[in-house]
């Protein structure tokens, strides 16, 4: 039995695509931890930069395994394809359940960092101007216990009477840590989306490996009759 020609290179530009999408996350991902861009409050709130690396690593090494896998018709490249695609389907659909389950753990995860940047006139200047940036952008004061968290509190605090947001000193009401939460939530629809997009191309990606693996099989044993 012949190997499905059409299968063969449907999967080897799948990998081709899978090890430039790698590459892509891996040098954004690079470049932001080396110009160090980021805001060290979100940074430390959010990990992503080093996690973003490890995905971009990930998916380099798994697209390349495939290329190799499916061009060499090599079986043993194939099932280790596989088998590593099955297992990130796996771990993403944990983390999924995990998520949606221990939702309030996460935010009380996200706060508990930040709360480790208390009291902030202990925190070195580079972090309290990255925490100004954020109150305005925000339209929030402080990172738990909102104006409380400054000895003095800063002109980043101060909001218009009419805004919702403006307590009755003229502060913004709202700890920075709740904003922040506020937006993990909205940025979710974006993520799960993502998640669910990468699902579809891991099984696409386990689906044509087993395919072109079987026909490979076939093939071998045909020949060793």
């Amino acid at each position: 039995m012949a190997v499905n020609k059409c299968i063969k290179y449907l999967l080897f530009f799948f990998n081709l695509l899978f090890w430039l999408s790698g590459c892509i996350i891996l040098g954004v991902a690079i470049y932001l931890k080396v110009t160090k861009d980021g805001n060290s409050i979100t940074n430390e709130s959010f990990p992503g930069i080093d996690l973003l690396i490890a995905v971009g690593v990930i998916i380099m090494l798994l697209g390349f395994l495939g290329c190799c896998g499916a061009i060499k018709e090599n079986r043993c490249l194939l099932i280790l394809f596989f088998a590593s695609l099955l297992l990130i389907f796996i771990l993403l659909l944990a983390a999924g359940i995990l998520g949606a389950v221990a939702e309030n753990k996460v935010k009380d995860w996200v706060k508990e960092r930040l709360k480790k940047l208390t009291p902030l006139s202990a925190q070195p200047e580079n972090v309290r101007e990255d925490l100004e940036k954020l109150q305005t952008e925000l339209k929030c004061c402080g990172l738990v216990n909102g104006a409380s968290d400054w000895d003095v509190v800063p002109d980043s605090c101060r909001c218009v009477a009419t805004e919702p947001q403006c307590g009755p000193d003229t502060f913004y009401s709202t700890p920075c840590s709740t904003q922040i939460v506020r937006l993990m939530e909205k940025n979710m629809e974006v993520v799960i989306g993502i998640a669910f997009a990468i699902a579809i191309l891991l099984i696409a990606g386990m689906v044509f490996s087993m395919i072109l693996y079987c026909q490979i099989t076939k093939r071998d044993g045909a020949t060793t009759a």
